[in-house]
């Protein structure tokens, strides 16, 4: 099962990638993990994607193309694989679909959670309350331009895929629970067929 995971920041990506991660024996690939695992390794590529994830900013297609071909050719992705953060636009799906199909792979669906707006400052803000601060791209500054580089970059990627015939929607305002729920019916008829 190759999935990718389409929706605003705090929308609850990480936490259903993870769950679907125990479930159906897949690994996640969040470049946001990667990224933040890059830049505290201090490596070069890191710090420049650290620069610029603390502004809120996206990381440059070269760099996430090269990270998510590395990891895709790693064993542990054989079964499949949820990408959580990528792609963000437009350019980086058709770039995701050229990798693909030099591995002779494709995606078996694009689930996009949707939320609101308001609803994801106030998730946002519950998990800074939560772990205290403790990611620098966590702040209600940071989740702003965020989501306004999401409406303007990444919610095009929503109607690319939507005339692929792969994009299947989950109404994300739910508990946990609720949308966990969603994502698994809709897998569930992706199997049956």
């Amino acid at each position: 099962m190759r999935l990718v995971l389409l929706g605003p920041p705090g929308a609850g990506k990480g936490t259903q990638s993870q769950l679907m991660v125990a479930k159906y024996g897949i690994v996640q690939l969040s470049t946001g993990d990667m990224l933040r695992a890059a830049a505290a390794a201090g490596s070069t590529v890191g710090l420049r994607a650290k620069a610029l994830m603390d502004r809120g900013d996206l990381v440059p297609d070269d760099i996430m193309i090269e990270i998510i071909d590395e990891r895709l050719d790693r064993p542990e992705a054989a079964n499949g694989f949820i990408l959580d953060g990528f792609p963000r636009t437009v350019a980086q799906a058709e770039a995701l679909e050229r990798l693909l199909d030099e591995k002779g792979l494709s995606l078996d669906a694009v689930i996009e959670i949707v939320v609101d707006d308001e609803r994801l400052q106030s998730r946002i803000e519950n998990r800074i309350r939560q772990t205290g601060g403790a990611r620098a791209d966590d702040t209600v500054e940071t989740l702003k331009r965020r989501l306004a580089v999401y409406h303007a970059q990444t919610a095009p990627v929503v109607e690319y895929y939507r005339k692929k015939g792969v994009l299947k929607t989950v109404d994300g305002m739910g508990t946990m629970d609720e949308v966990s729920t969603a994502i698994e019916g809709l897998i569930s008829t992706m199997t049956e067929v």
